[in-house]
């Protein structure tokens, strides 16, 4: 959700260069795909029509509600949504014509422009800094930084200069506690309330935090879903580090494991009650040129002993080579955990139908959690340019990028998965969505026999 920089890479960090065919289209046109996208023909929507003078302020104290205010450290390798431009350019879009506030891929018609993300990640360093004028959007935006080793707490941070700075940041600290903590235990179902007791329930989701586009209202709208499912265990790709710092002031009942320090990564959060956390380590990617590694945590649940990895694996279709090279490092590690773990591996794996068959299938004793539950239709496209348009591509794709691996305990309890949802599939009244990922909800249970737990 936020804005950094590295050198100008093979592509974004994000998928807008898919390289997929559109919808409905034969694979003849998948050059044609990655010429568009590539060659930055896609439009942004930021550079639609002007908002009113009134919007624009209030947007403004919004940005300012999650400002950090210290000066970052210029970095030579890190990724960057957003160019320098001129006074006259940076106006950005936050109106635009009515739509659905609530979406789902069974109804919602295409979206027929979407962004090129590759458009403004080439730059190799930058220094965001606050700025204060509220006569554009894009100015605005700039007032996240990124890369602050003594970030105060965002509850803590006092803009001196007026009373009013300091008011705004306390109401923005409320605001995203609320968005977290609103939804208290006792509101929920007795259904929701027997499925965290008894069921192991996980969140993955590549929350997109390299986009620098209404960072407050998606950062709430994420909050938001973390804290009404209150997953046992979350994966998430694509961070930054205000992203980071914001998650971990909010969610104290969470455990964090970071990839990383800085750019972007992937982290893992442990719901303290529910999860004992024991160890983790960082396993690199040694070719890599996106900075990708797997991250891998050993935990308990219920007493039973748990392998979580997660990994945001190598983009863009050209980088397919890269990509199966570190898939076979993954399940390399899966196979090779502790036997009496039950490994999950999730992540925003990148992944085409025809690569995993390039490798010949999955690797005996390792599932895929989606083909496990039946393939349901509603949860196969996890990156769906035909209904989230918060990048603007030429054509819409549809593609299974986040995945869910399992491998079993060989002794004791089995662990079988019950359910897969997508999440974050609501506009957010910014006309955006959380991310142009879905999110993953995913639930398990321990118990079941051998012959009741479907492997491959």
């Amino acid at each position: 959700m936020f804005p950094i920089k590295m050198d100008k890479p093979l592509c974004s960090p994000s998928h807008t260069c898919s390289g997929e065919p559109p919808v409905g289209c034969n694979d003849t046109t998948s050059g044609l795909v990655d010429t568009k996208v590539q060659g930055k023909t896609g439009k942004k929507k930021k550079q639609k029509k002007r908002q009113s003078a009134t919007s624009q302020m209030k947007t403004a104290s919004e940005c300012s509600q999650v400002t950090v205010e210290e000066q970052s450290s210029p970095s030579q390798h890190l990724p960057e949504r957003l160019e320098n431009r001129s006074a006259g350019s940076k106006h950005k879009k936050n109106t635009r014509k009515t739509r659905n506030q609530s979406i789902s891929p069974a109804t919602s018609p295409a979206s027929s422009s979407h962004q090129d993300k590759t458009q403004s990640a080439q730059q190799t360093s930058a220094r965001f800094t606050c700025d204060q004028s509220t006569q554009t959007e894009a100015s605005q935006l700039q007032s996240v930084q990124t890369q602050s080793t003594q970030t105060p707490p965002i509850q803590d941070i006092h803009t001196p200069s007026t009373e009013c700075k300091s008011t705004q940041t306390i109401q923005s600290s409320f605001s995203l506690q609320q968005a977290y903590w609103g939804r208290s235990f006792t509101e929920q179902s007795a259904d929701e309330q027997k499925t965290q007791s008894s069921h192991l329930t996980l969140i993955c989701w590549n929350i997109d935090g390299l986009d620098p586009d209404n960072v407050f209202e998606r950062a709430k709208g994420l909050l938001s879903h973390l804290g009404k499912y209150r997953a046992d265990v979350v994966l998430l790709q694509e961070l930054v580090p205000v992203s980071w710092k914001i998650l971990k002031n909010i969610m104290k009942d969470y455990q964090f494991l970071q990839g990383s320090e800085d750019g972007y990564f992937t982290g893992i959060l442990l719901r303290k009650d529910r999860v004992q956390f024991l160890q983790s380590n960082i396993v690199k990617y040694p070719t890599t040129e996106m900075g990708r590694n797997l991250l891998i945590a050993h935990a308990s649940f219920l007493g039973h002993p748990l392998c979580i990895m997660t990994s945001h694996l190598e983009s863009c279709k050209a980088s397919s080579q890269e990509r199966l090279n570190q898939l076979r490092r993954v399940w390399k590690w899966m196979k090779e955990a502790p036997q009496d773990h039950t490994v999950i591996f999730g992540g925003d794996t990148n992944l085409r139908d025809w690569e995993v068959k390039k490798l010949g299938g999955l690797p005996d004793g390792i599932s895929d959690v989606w083909e496990m539950l039946g393939e349901p239709e509603e949860s196969r496209y996890t990156w769906d340019t035909s209904i989230n348009d918060n990048n603007e591509i030429p054509n819409s794709i549809r593609l299974r990028f986040d995945r869910l691996f399992l491998r079993a305990a060989a002794e004791g309890a089995k662990l079988r998965p019950e359910s897969m949802t997508l999440i974050g599939l609501e506009k957010l009244k910014c006309d955006y969505f959380i991310s142009d990922h879905w999110g993953i909800l995913c639930t398990f249970i321990f118990g079941a026999s051998e012959e009741q737990c479907v492997t491959d």
